[in-house]
């Protein structure tokens, strides 16, 4: 089943803002799923930083990893940011206007209030918090946003309203738990879980059983497949998407089975791990193999894809897409379906 989630009222107070511009054109899903909101390569971005108690905090060793970096007159990089986990909450866009009356949209990026005071006095960590806020924003809306920022004179754009948000039970758990904790234990409080911990310790669910049913399984599976035993089983490659229904996309690149593989191949999913294995197309060839967990580091995620055949963006490209589908919320175990869709070569998951 899915991860469970907790209601968590926020009332924002603002930290300050920056200024971007989009890269790209996208169509950006709201609550009301019949008017998207569409957002044009160009237009001016505002990214509100803001803060609020009831945002869980990051865990200990976050703050500890980050000093030692900044002593060590080490640049808070795009990619060395995402080694940490720091809980952020991002709004839906909001359109506006700046100064001069130009249309423009507003994201708010709200984060625990006891970074507060380090960004304050750091502008190295303020550096890290505006990264943080960006990677999250292109990750759970696919939009681009430009490095080259400017920091208005202001605390927020447009005022910061009181919303009530869906946050992990788990994050809220070990917050809370950490305040009648020893100050001398070193475990840090809060921590990006495994899918093991986050979920009852039971077997991934099937979507796809064997004899190539495309509906949702109404039972877990008996195990865990394994890879095919194929020595040179290939990685697929890997793509996503958002739907206009908020649903995640999940393309799986497989050009060379068709129908007669659906017999022999596994499609599993756990709210942070999908596993993808089907034995080869013919007895000289080879099959693929995916068993992608996305608790795991960057860069077991980035040499999982090392290999990756079949992907029109090739590997840097399957392994960037499974980076930002880290970042994105936990796959909808009880909701997913898929699609084998042969003339394109692909297997289409949605999550």
């Amino acid at each position: 089943m899915a991860s469970a989630t907790t209601q968590v009222h926020l009332a924002p107070s603002a930290g300050f803002c920056v200024k971007s511009s989009a890269q790209n054109t996208v169509s950006v899903p709201t609550k009301d799923p019949a008017v998207p909101i569409t957002i044009p390569a160009g237009l001016k971005i505002f990214v509100n930083i803001a803060w609020d108690a009831n945002v869980p905090p990051p865990p200990d060793g976050s703050d500890a990893a980050i000093e030692r970096a900044m002593a060590d007159n080490t640049p808070v990089e795009a990619d060395q940011a995402s080694q940490w986990f720091v809980p952020v909450i991002v709004s839906e866009p909001r359109f506006d206007t700046d100064k001069a009356g130009k249309p423009s949209a507003v994201f708010d990026c709200v984060f625990n209030s006891s970074r507060k005071s380090r960004a304050l006095r750091s502008a190295e960590f303020k550096t890290f918090l505006i990264e943080l806020a960006f990677q999250r924003i292109e990750a759970q809306y696919s939009l681009l946003l430009s490095r080259q920022i400017g920091t208005p004179n202001i605390a927020s754009k447009g005022k910061l309203k009181p919303r009530t948000v869906l946050v992990p039970t788990t994050l809220l758990q070990r917050s809370s738990a950490s305040s009648t904790a020893s100050t001398s234990s070193s475990k840090p409080l809060i921590e990006e879980l495994p899918a093991s911990a986050s979920t009852p310790a039971a077997p991934p669910k099937g979507i796809l059983k064997k004899g190539g049913t495309s509906s949702p399984s109404t039972s877990t599976s008996s195990a865990t497949p394994a890879a095919p035993s194929a020595p040179h089983a290939q990685v697929p490659g890997l793509s996503w998407s958002r739907t206009p229904e908020g649903r995640l996309r999940i393309a799986l690149s497989v050009p060379r089975l068709t129908r007669v593989n659906i017999p022999s191949t596994t499609l599993d999913i756990e709210p942070r791990r999908l596993i993808f294995a089907s034995g080869p197309p013919a007895p000289s060839s080879a099959g693929y193999a995916l068993d992608l967990d996305l608790a795991a580091s960057d860069a077991d995620i980035l040499a999982l894809f090392a290999g990756a055949s079949d992907t029109q963006g090739g590997e840097q490209g399957s392994g960037h897409a499974a980076l930002l589908l880290k970042r994105e919320r936990a796959l909808d175990v009880d909701g997913a379906r898929a699609e084998w869709r042969v003339a394109e070569g692909l297997l289409v998951v949605y999550a």
